[in-house]
């Protein structure tokens, strides 16, 4: 006897009167047959309903709660559609709480529990809002795809969410375009607040990288007041919208080419209240038009930024230079240590920390960035490497564009975050100015 048409990511219940229900948990709990996991609830009509566990013999249950452990009671099995958790569960890991709920499921469904199928459980995931965002590497098994699609909305019961989807490959389209295939919902629209900042986007069409979010807070420290800055791969604001909202920038020349991440940023500079103060440029930012303008441009794209260089310069202001953010995935060979002269000692993983100490100050009239995080030797000599041959580019580039003299300076290179192993996203901070005329 099972209640009548039983639905994914319900769990069966005995429902009786509330004078009884003590009675019915005492009893249930001896028989180890009370589902802990999940809150008691009270029905429409006063009825109260306890959770219970497994397949056992209903029928024969119901009689002697009705007969034995409250004689007069009325008792029926019922179903939660939307089962709370307990205090207990809330206590639970998520991953264990959706691993405990998936195998209840699926061995309701006649389904084999096994080794395998625990193994293709997720470990982690984004979650945005009510919609949770799967990796790509899980729920693989072809017993899953047998189950579907209740299954999704098994997992979405497990998690407290309404819709839930799953993450392919970034495709090589040049958009970056996320392949993000919706498994549960009838949209992919969320919004995410980061540090006071509102943002929306389309997680099937847009990116979005919770490992970007200590830059984000970095460049919303930056002394940006009165400045003119150009974001040359803006997506949907990342960047963008902390140099308008938290460092005070004067205006951002904002350039997107995916159209899906262009509309978003339009509604999210909309939804901050800085839309007069920013200009979307669509399009390929290689044919910009722009030049001339620029205190301090932004090049947040991975792998690599190197075919934005020469646009970056190009909008430098060509009289008094500015700050080129530059981003770029570096890779490093492993070591248990390495040690930069005059830096015996010290340990791979130290290096962020110590990247954060002021060692060295740049003079010649360098900018009000120059008294901050400065690098010093202590980064990974890879890194350094790379940093030096992207200064001797640059000051290429810009006697290229502007022509005269100039000069550059490594004021900081900012560990990101981990990419792959042994590869690291870093960003540059390169001071550029125009060297004066002599006589």
């Amino acid at each position: 006897m099972e209640p009548e048409g039983r639905k994914p990511g319900a769990v069966v219940a005995v429902a009786t009167e509330p004078r009884f229900v003590q009675r019915y948990r005492a009893f249930l709990e001896q028989q180890q047959l009370l589902d802990g996991q999940h809150r008691v609830e009270k029905l429409p009509g006063g009825a109260v309903a306890l959770p219970v566990l497994g397949e056992a013999p209903w029928e024969r249950l119901l009689l002697e709660l009705r007969t034995r452990v409250a004689p007069g009671s009325t008792c029926v099995l019922t179903q939660l559609l939307h089962p709370v958790p307990s205090k207990k569960a809330r206590g639970c890991p998520p991953a264990q709480r959706l691993c405990r709920e998936l195998r209840r499921w699926v061995e309701g469904r006649g389904v084999a529990w096994s080794a395998d199928l625990e193994t293709d459980l997720p470990r982690s995931w984004q979650r945005h809002g009510d919609l949770l965002l799967l990796s790509e590497g899980c729920f693989r098994a072809k017993q899953w795809k047998d189950l579907e699609p209740e299954l999704w909305e098994t997992v979405a019961a497990a998690l407290g969410v309404q819709r839930v989807a799953r993450r392919g490959r970034v495709s090589r389209d040049g958009t970056r375009t996320p392949a993000v295939t919706l498994l549960l919902g009838d949209h992919g629209w969320v919004e995410h607040v980061d540090n006071g900042i509102r943002y929306t986007f389309d997680v099937t069409r847009c990116m979005f990288s919770f490992g970007n979010i200590p830059e984000k807070l970095r460049v919303a420290s930056l002394p940006c007041a009165g400045e003119v800055l150009v974001d040359l791969y803006a997506g949907i604001g990342y960047f963008t919208l902390p140099f308008l909202v938290h460092a005070g920038a004067a205006f951002v020349h904002a350039c997107e080419w995916n159209p899906h991440a262009a509309a978003a940023l339009k509604t999210n500079l909309e939804l901050n209240g800085v839309a007069d103060r920013c200009q979307i440029h669509f399009g390929d930012n290689r044919k910009l038009k722009l030049s001339n303008i620029a205190d301090r441009v932004n090049l947040g794209l991975i792998p690599s930024s190197e075919a934005g260089w020469p646009a970056a310069c190009q909008v430098l202001r060509q009289d008094a230079g500015g700050i080129l953010h530059i981003h770029q995935n570096v890779e490093s060979f492993p070591r248990k240590t390495c040690q930069p002269p005059g830096n015996s000692g010290v340990e791979e993983e130290q290096w962020p920390y110590l990247q954060q100490m002021n060692t060295k100050h740049g003079g010649n009239g360098m900018s009000r960035d120059s008294g901050r995080k400065i690098l010093a030797g202590t980064a990974k000599p890879e890194w350094q490497s790379w940093a030096e041959s992207a200064k001797t580019r640059i000051v290429a580039l810009l006697q290229q564009v502007h022509g005269g003299l100039w000069k550059t300076q490594v004021l900081h290179i900012h560990p990101v975050k981990s990419y792959a192993p042994h590869v690291d996203h870093l960003v540059l901070d390169l001071e550029c100015r125009p060297c004066p005329l002599v006589g």
